[in-house]
């Protein structure tokens, strides 16, 4: 416990003072405050009779609309918005902590103690996770409390899908902590995963791309990397689909399936094996 704790604040403070921290404050506060700014709404009995985008006026054409199911939709589509980017800041914020452990200097200190290899690294993964939480709990929150506030509605499920955002996160990032041990690169642990990301996302399609291919091995190929690799697209589906509820189409709905996330776990439980057993045959 003791390594835990020194671990999160080591990566808190090397976060403030290398300002990652600063950076990833200031990128979150600017995306919120855009959204508080860019949405005006007029509501008059519960019911949206006025709305402004960015400054311009929503024609509304005499109707009026629900608040409940106009929060609902608008939500649910954030949440996607919120998917990619809690991903996207989230990895650049943490990539970096396995490449600087093994530093020259850096890594001989944490050597020098009495702990175990794969303790401090996990520990670091730990601390790199929180790292992340405390950003998306910021990011998500603070546009569901702007929501809150503009119109009167509460939805905990818009906070609650931060959960698989979080899930995400912690999957792609053993990933990141894979590629970090093996090369010991900030450039390229950042790159890969980004890569990762896109990657799983055009293999969601692996049903058409099979169909397309000439030889078999190729359609077999795919296949195989579709149920090795992440399924991110399905878990930016899960998100929407779980903020929206029955709200969602069936298509979507069907992300929040089962097998998706458990596959997606134990690919991010084998790239933390794979990288304790790295680590712990490396020489420094």
């Amino acid at each position: 416990m003791r390594v835990l704790v020194a671990n999160i604040e080591e990566v808190f403070r090397e976060a403030a003072a290398r300002w990652t921290l600063v950076a990833y404050f200031v990128l979150s506060s600017l995306f919120i405050l855009l959204f508080a700014s860019a949405v005006n709404l007029d509501i008059v009995n519960g019911s949206l009779a006025g709305a402004e985008l960015f400054g311009k006026p929503v024609e509304m054409r005499g109707e009026t609309i629900s608040i409940e199911k106009l929060v609902l939709g608008f939500e649910s589509v954030f949440s996607g918005v919120l998917y990619v980017i809690g991903i996207f800041l989230a990895v650049f914020a943490t990539a970096h902590l396995v490449p600087r452990l093994q530093e020259k200097g850096t890594i001989d200190l944490y050597l020098s103690r009495p702990v175990a290899r794969t303790k401090l690294l996990l520990s670091r993964y730990v601390a790199g996770l929180l790292l992340a939480l405390v950003n998306i709990v910021y990011l998500i929150g603070s546009m569901w409390a702007i929501v809150i506030w503009k119109t009167q509605v509460f939805h905990p499920r818009f906070m609650l899908g931060g959960a698989i955002i979080f899930f995400a996160v912690a999957v792609l990032l053993a990933w990141a902590f894979l590629i970090g041990t093996v090369t010991s690169s900030t450039a390229v642990s950042i790159m890969t995963t980004y890569f990762l990301f896109l990657f799983s996302t055009i293999l969601s399609m692996h049903d058409r791309i099979e169909a397309a291919v000439s030889a078999e091995w190729k359609a077999k190929l795919i296949h195989s990397l579709y149920w090795i690799l992440p399924k991110t697209q399905e878990l930016g589906g899960a998100v929407v689909a779980f903020v929206s509820g029955g709200e969602a189409p069936e298509k979507i709905r069907e992300t929040l399936s089962f097998w998706p996330f458990a596959s997606t776990a134990l690919f991010g439980i084998g790239c933390l094996i794979l990288a304790s057993w790295v680590f712990q045959r490396k020489e420094f």
